[in-house]
């Protein structure tokens, strides 16, 4: 009877170790990845997506199951162990088994979990999604309704604290880390004609264009979609655009962007170039710019929504190269210095002390970087690898 009692008690860990190693894989995976691996035919993989829909209840309901399987295994153990010994026997017996339960139920398996995503979330994906059932299930009848007001309450605290963290981020932004910059702009000579200028508002989708004079670093004017529309209801014949364009409005680039964001409202101006401080033209700005960096991306029904990492499955990313290094940094759980790069693409371009060729690698920590692709002088994509 003992050894039964032992053996039912060794099943129920090993049941709570498999919970907790699927689990800690599962909160470890991200839903790109899961989707990625569905569409390849990996088994499990779809099931793992779905229950990544919604992340809050993962760790609390598998909690629930987890806790209530060691602490059913300790029942019959003890009771056994109880039999078997007594005193300092029985004392110290019982502290073996709670090491035992703790690491072999708990700590060992929830380590290798967090270190192997995926794959150990997808072989146990049925097991998981029965366990999640359950465990809400179970919280729902421990929680009475002041409870679920008090998490409900929490939830929003949470929320609020995000919103502030964003306000604190914001009013440390400068305008470098949000400019588009000048080899992602889009201008007009400024001898190009309003016919002209019609087509590229049509073909980018932009309602204000920088005009250049003697190249994009010499930005003269601005030239409004407004302004085109207005003469073309006129019916008036193509001209030079230099009759339409405004003037341009310059800003620093190391000027902080609650400060810029007051300024435009107050002169009712919608686009800044910026320069740098040899006066170079860095980029541009605009008011939809400066309010994502408050309250997330913007995207309306007529942006294409390109985003800024695709999973490729493995831990591999193919990445946007204006990506934020600090944003990479968290995709990868990699600290990246950032003190002397903004984007992923000025890290390459640090990383390689010039512009890099296509197809070329560099290491960093536990990254392998790889210029996928090279414009002229400027990094537009990085595929980025686990070592």
């Amino acid at each position: 009877m003992t050894g039964l009692a032992l053996a039912f008690s060794f099943l129920l860990v090993f049941a709570a170790a498999l919970l907790r190693l699927g689990g800690a894989s599962l909160v470890r995976t991200l839903r790109a990845d899961a989707l990625h691996d569905a569409a390849e035919g990996v088994r499990g993989a779809g099931r793992v997506a779905a229950l990544l829909e919604d992340r809050a209840i993962l760790q609390p309901s598998i909690g629930v199951i987890h806790a209530a399987l060691l602490v059913a295994a300790t029942i019959p153990a003890t009771w056994a162990l109880a039999s078997l010994q007594s005193g300092w026997g029985l004392m110290a017996a019982l502290v073996g088994l709670g090491v035992v339960v703790v690491l072999a139920g708990d700590s060992i398996p929830r380590a290798w979990g967090r270190a192997h995503p995926g794959r150990p979330a997808y072989r146990l994906a049925r097991a998981l999604a029965g366990a999640i059932r359950l465990g809400e299930r179970a919280t729902d009848l421990i929680l009475d309704d002041d409870d679920h007001e008090e998490a409900e309450d929490s939830h929003q605290d949470e929320e609020e604290k995000e919103l502030i963290s964003q306000v604190l981020d914001f009013t440390e932004a400068i305008v470098r880390e949000i400019m588009v910059p000048r080899t992602d702009m889009v201008t007009l000579p400024v001898t190009a004609r309003t016919d002209e200028a019609v087509g590229v508002v049509l073909a980018e989708g932009t309602s204000r264009v920088p005009i250049s004079g003697e190249d994009s670093d010499d930005i003269v004017g601005v030239l409004y979609a407004k302004d085109l529309l207005q003469l073309m209801d006129a019916g008036a014949e193509p001209g030079p655009v230099t009759d339409l364009m405004r003037s341009p409005y310059f800003v620093p680039e190391s000027k902080r962007v609650s400060e810029l964001m007051r300024e435009m409202q107050r002169d009712q101006v919608h686009l800044a170039v910026v320069v740098d401080e040899f006066g170079s033209t860095a980029g541009l700005v605009t008011i939809e710019d400066i309010i994502e960096e408050l309250v997330g991306e913007i995207v309306d029904e007529y942006d294409v929504e390109e985003p800024m990492a695709v999973a490729l499955g493995d831990g591999a990313y193919l990445l946007d190269a204006r990506m934020p290094v600090d944003d990479l940094a968290d995709l990868v759980g990699v600290e990246l210095p950032d003190e002397d790069w903004d984007t992923v693409g000025g890290l390459m371009l640090g990383l390689a002390g010039r512009v890099p060729l296509e197809g070329e690698s560099f290491e960093y920590d536990r990254l392998v970087l790889v210029a996928e692709r090279v414009q002229g002088r400027r990094v537009a994509q990085v595929r980025v690898t686990p070592r």
